[in-house]
Order: structure tokens, then C-alpha cells, then sequence
């Protein structure tokens, strides 16, 4: 077995490895992983439970007696299962949460069959400690400008056609699963914080930290996840390009950016409800109303004047960061398309 430890997270672009195997329980694997790796557990949640709880209880000879059958059993379920398909020149890399005796556990067994494995020394753990430096205790060296602008604007849709057009794009919404509003939700459930910010730091280290990326801007907690406070910091100084469209059109915007809500009416009525502390209730009836009656662009620009622009005016008039503004007559793909590619060629990029 071959030891290997990571300096920085660029590493993970450059190891001489097929695959990335994590052996947690599947409870710890959903937690948070490192990118690209698969789950071959050696105990289940249940398993690690119990063995935890003959350490504790019984004796760590029995524990250790008890889980290293448990770890053999998984282990041989593994070499039958998807590790079946691997020829002799496969080579793995394997961790678990400190480097220790599940890992070296599962390590020893496919060393022994003959590939050439590779051990995490830490674990997960070194892993973690890295994300947490770039996240939490460094200066992103990066170079962002942020799209902003009021609800319906098209911010992220501009993202895409940025990306297109070929720039440089980070997109948190995409990373939370989240479009940063109070109807934001998207099918299936948000990434915990730890997963949200190993995906955050994927992200950026791809990035050529000499070119400009676009962000959306976002408050500091898109859904239930929290902006790491090292691009909080870089976003809070970042030039920004504010777009600005007619109500009309971003209504027509977000009907269409919205649909998923349109054909899920308990999901609006709940959503609508969340606004009863801002509102008068004659006020909220209504959206219920133009919700019953399936009057979307009028629901929508009834949100955007009475809710989200009063918002969004006191949130820009705090900030004091060079604005840039841009006026679009409407927001369609084709008006979007042409905008990103004149911004891309007004833009220096290094």
C-alpha cells in the first residue's frame, strides 16, 4: 500500500489513481465526501452503532473481534460486487474518516489481491481541514464581478449564457440547490453545509483565479446554506453589473423560470402563506386568488412590486461597492445570449 497526502486541494486534480473509495457508513458519506468519490462501506450506520456500543459497554477486544468479521463480510460483498469488473492494473485510493482501521482494513484485503492501492493518510479529515483553510481561513485570490439585481431579473439564466459565450462562471445557486427567494426551492433537498462547501470548493479551484468570474449576488445564506466567509468577503467588495428590466418582462421571466411551482399549487399556497408576516391579509388573499385562477404573471409582478423591490432597495441602498447598471428591454434567451457575448468582449479577463 502506497500512503498519500494531500497539500492542497489542487492535488485531488492531479492524483495517478482510477477511482476514489470511501468507506464510511453511509450516513457519514452523505454528510460530506470528496468530489467523485464512491461509497463501498465496510459498516453500515447500523453496524458501526453496534460496534461502538460493545467498545463502550463490553470490551474494544470484542468490538474489534466483532467488527472485523463485519468489515470481512462487507468487504467480500465489495470484491463481488462493483469491484468485480477491475483488471490487475486498477489502481484505487481509499479513506475513511481519520485513516485508520477501517480504511487500512479495506486497503489490506485489495492490496492483497493485487492492485496497487493507495491510502489517505488523515482521511477525510485532511480533506476537510483543507476545504476549511480555503474557505474559512484564506484570501481567495480571485478576481469575481457579480450580477445583480432585483427578482426576475434573469441573473442566473445570464450565468448560463456567460458560460456559453465562454466565460468563467461560478454558480451558487446550482452548488445549494437553491434560487436564493423565498419560492427558491428546487426538487430534491439542499446539500448540507459541509457537502454545499466541498462543492463550493471544487468549484473554485477550477477556476483560473486570473480571469474574471461572474457570480451571482447573493445574500450571505442561499436556502439553508451559509456563503463560507472567504468568498463572503470577496463578494462584499466586488464590483457588480445591476440588471434592470420593465416589471412586465420579469414577470413573463419568472412564470417561465418558475414553472415547477405553477403545477404544484400546495406547494405555492405554502409558500404564498410564509408572506402572511409582511403582508395584510387581503393583500395574501389575492396571491391566493391569482394563484387559484392560474393568473401568473400577474401573481408574479403583484410579488415583485409589493414584495421583493422594496427589499432588494433597502439591501443595494446599505451597499457603497461600484455599481454598473444595465437596462434590457426583456429578458428573452436570445436578448440574454446577445448580452452575455457583448459583456464577455467589453471585459478584460486577465
Amino acid at each position: 500500500m502506497t500512503p498519500l497526502t494531500l497539500t492542497t486541494l489542487h492535488d485531488l486534480k492531479t492524483l495517478s489513481v482510477d477511482s476514489i473509495i470511501d468507506v464510511r457508513a453511509p450516513s457519514e458519506f452523505a454528510e460530506d465526501h470528496i468530489p467523485g468519490a464512491l461509497n463501498m462501506p465496510v459498516l453500515t450506520d447500523a453496524q458501526r452503532a453496534e460496534v461502538g456500543t460493545i467498545y463502550v459497554q463490553d470490551s474494544p477486544f470484542n468490538a474489534r473481534k466483532i467488527g472485523g468479521a463485519l468489515v470481512a463480510q462487507n468487504t467480500a460483498q465489495h470484491l463481488q460486487g462493483p469491484l468485480a469488473q477491475h483488471e490487475g492494473s486498477w489502481q484505487p485510493l481509499v479513506y475513511c474518516w481519520r485513516g485508520g482501521q477501517r480504511s487500512g482494513a479495506f486497503a489490506t484485503i485489495l492490496d492483497q489481491v493485487g492492485w496497487r492501492v493507495h491510502l489517505l493518510k488523515g482521511g477525510y479529515r485532511s480533506y476537510r481541514r483543507l476545504v476549511v483553510q480555503l474557505l474559512y481561513e484564506q484570501t481567495l485570490p480571485h478576481r469575481i464581478r457579480l450580477i445583480d439585481g432585483g427578482t426576475g431579473t434573469a441573473k442566473t439564466r445570464l450565468l448560463d449564457h456567460l458560460r456559453e459565450a465562454g466565460g468563467q462562471v461560478l454558480d451558487l445557486e446550482d452548488l445549494a440547490n437553491h434560487r436564493g427567494s423565498l419560492f427558491g426551492g428546487t426538487a430534491g433537498p439542499q446539500p448540507g453545509q459541509k457537502m454545499f462547501e466541498s462543492r463550493l470548493a471544487e468549484g473554485l479551484c477550477a477556476l483560473d483565479p486570473s480571469h474574471i468570474t461572474w457570480v451571482e449576488a447573493e445574500s450571505s445564506k442561499i436556502g439553508e446554506r451559509l456563503v463560507p466567509p472567504a468568498l463572503w468577503a470577496l463578494m462584499q467588495t466586488a464590483p457588480r453589473l445591476r440588471l434592470q428590466a420593465p416589471v412586465a418582462a420579469r414577470a413573463r421571466f419568472l412564470t417561465r423560470a418558475y414553472s415547477d411551482l405553477t403545477t404544484d399549487a400546495v406547494r405555492l399556497g405554502e409558500q404564498i402563506n410564509q408572506l402572511r408576516p409582511y403582508h395584510p391579509a387581503d393583500v395574501v388573499e389575492g396571491w391566493h386568488q391569482q394563484a387559484t385562477d392560474g393568473a401568473w404573471e400577474a401573481l408574479a409582478a403583484g410579488l415583485i412590486t409589493a414584495h421583493y423591490d422594496p427589499r432588494y432597495a433597502k439591501s443595494a441602498a446599505r451597499s457603497d461597492v461600484p455599481v454598473t447598471p444595465l437596462s434590457l428591454d426583456d429578458l428573452e434567451d436570445e436578448t440574454l445570449a446577445a448580452t452575455a457575448r457583448r459583456l464577455i468582449s467589453e471585459t478584460p479577463q486577465a
